[in-house]
């Protein structure tokens, strides 16, 4: 962005997200074309269906400059991390990853989740059944953090300790 823009100008950005605290409500993207950090608040990923997202996630953004800088007004894509790989949990090490892409994404809503803990749990719509969710998994899938009543989509797998899942999705990105 040019320094001489003026405020309120609307302008469309790649980034990535350097870093986002969902307690502080706030975090801040780099944009590739360089240029001052752009702020990123709760509520515009909220508005894109998310209550957190993944440190070095990629983003598009439209933005504005602002009497307090530059801010993030929308988000229209995240991407996750970029990964090599190698799979993220020992669970997966036997399975075929172009397989677990093919599962079909289920509906489900956050149990609990506790990021000190690493791991959580989920219901899949219409079942009682815990789905273990590990902290690994949600970075892999761009998100950071889960909040209770969460809707989600995932991809889930039997695993060696029971049901768990192997990608996570913001609900209202996995309609897209």
């Amino acid at each position: 962005m040019a320094e001489d823009e003026g405020l309120n100008t609307v302008l469309r950005v790649r980034g990535m997200v350097k870093w986002f605290d969902p307690v502080k409500g706030y975090g801040f993207v780099l944009s590739d074309a360089g240029g001052p950090d752009i702020l990123l608040h709760i509520n515009v990923l909220r508005n894109f269906g998310q209550s957190s997202v993944a440190d070095g996630a990629h983003v598009d953004l439209v933005v504005h400059n602002t009497d307090r800088g530059v801010q993030a007004a929308e988000i229209l894509e995240i991407l996750p991390p970029e990964r090599d790989d190698t799979p993220v949990l020992s669970d997966f090490a036997e399975l075929d990853m172009g397989e677990l892409q093919a599962k079909p994404l289920e509906a489900a809503r956050v149990k609990w989740f506790d990021k000190g803990k690493g791991f959580g749990f989920a219901n899949v719509f219409g079942s009682s059944e815990d789905i273990f969710l590990h902290v690994e998994v949600l970075r892999q899938s761009g998100l950071s953090e889960l909040q209770p009543g969460e809707a989600l989509a995932m991809r889930v797998i039997d695993g060696k300790r029971g049901r768990m899942a192997v990608e996570v999705l913001a609900w209202e990105a996995a309609n897209v």
